[in-house]
């Protein structure tokens, strides 16, 4: 399995518009056969950051994700919303 930890800064004037296309992403990706776990969570001390945690049977289910419509769209409709990149690193859990 595979964790992604993807963390991104928000826009305080676009903090509710990303609230909402996370929401259908999660959603629609919970449902991908690949997917372990898919959650966003929002810093409690600063409410423009998010962290992305989602864990993915291989990296197969990673590519597959990156490609559907659900994700390249968020992609598309998200970047307004960013007040810079999004940071993202691969993780794998240690036994």
């Amino acid at each position: 399995m595979i964790t992604i930890v993807a963390t991104c800064t928000a826009r305080p004037e676009k903090i509710d518009d990303l609230m909402a296309l996370v929401k259908d992403l999660v959603e629609a990706s919970r449902s991908e056969e690949g997917n372990v776990s898919y959650d966003c969570h929002q810093n409690l001390e600063d409410p423009t950051r998010f962290a992305f945690i989602e864990v993915w049977r291989d990296q197969d289910a990673i590519d597959t994700h990156g490609a559907t419509p659900h994700f390249q769209g968020f992609v598309k409709q998200a970047e307004p919303c960013f007040a810079g990149p999004l940071e993202i690193a691969l993780y794998r859990r240690l036994d």
